[in-house]
């Protein structure tokens, strides 16, 4: 098993070999159950050495639900990105206090560098991108950074960017676990229902896919999920799924 990689462990050697771990980890235990995919991931695989990202959005609760019986302690990274919906930060701590979580770390945009980019809190209504990077990319990326692995909640059916999704993938030296990549929507209400988990209370109004409260808003019948998220930009990702994340290790221009 590879060593714990380290921020400037950037080779291409080093990403190649990772590359090939999430591949064969895929093809080895992408078919299994999620809560199996979990567990396996945990105590054999990362044991020690895996997270979870969680936004404690929409539909947060399935995947939090799964990582708290596996392991109450596993730690769950939120970010505070100081724009959120109330609702969303209420919703975080009832489901802590629901499902017991213990290591629940919240991770905040670098004071220095929101005075030097954001001064006025308002560069969402000028550069979304910019203001996604300083307020979500650095920040998670500080926060996976002492881990191999973390699990996120994403799904295929979610957009039609994730159509392709894997369960495993590699970002950099590190890699990113999709337990639910495979789930339709009726698994996840299935679930929900089945363990009679709380919703956020932003879905009862029509938000599926939950944000910062300036970029979004309810989907509109017949759209995919994640299309009441920066609504009237060309942007789908607030870029914590893409390669910038890893750039942003050692980068602090973002």
């Amino acid at each position: 098993m590879l060593a714990k990689p380290r921020p400037l462990d950037r080779t291409g050697g080093v990403e190649a070999g990772i590359a090939a771990e999430a591949a064969g980890l895929d093809a080895l235990l992408g078919h299994l159950k999620p809560i199996e995919i979990i567990e396996r991931s945990a105590r054999e695989f990362f044991r020690g050495e895996v997270a979870a990202v969680s936004s404690f959005g929409a539909d947060s609760a399935v995947l939090l639900h799964m990582i708290a019986k596996v392991d109450r302690s596993l730690p769950v990274i939120f970010l505070d990105t100081g724009k959120h919906f109330e609702e969303t930060l209420g919703y975080r701590d009832a489901l802590i206090a629901d499902f017991g979580l213990t290591d629940v770390r919240v991770i905040r945009p670098d004071e220095a560098a929101l005075e030097r980019v954001d001064p006025t809190g308002r560069l969402h209504e000028t550069d979304t991108d910019s203001c996604c990077n300083v307020r979500k990319v650095e920040p998670l990326a500080r926060g996976v950074e002492p881990f191999r692995a973390w699990f996120t909640g994403r799904k295929r059916f979610q957009a039609s960017t994730r159509a392709a999704l894997p369960v495993f993938e590699a970002v950099g030296s590190r890699i990113r676990i999709n337990p639910l990549a495979h789930w339709t929507t009726s698994d996840q209400a299935d679930y929900m229902r089945a363990h009679a988990l709380r919703e956020n209370p932003l879905v009862a109004y029509g938000y599926l896919s939950i944000g910062c409260f300036p970029c979004t808003q309810p989907v509109q019948p017949g759209e995919d999920a994640r299309s009441g998220r920066w609504a009237g930009h060309a942007k789908t990702e607030c870029g914590i799924h893409l390669s910038g994340l890893e750039k942003s290790l050692t980068d602090a221009s973002l």
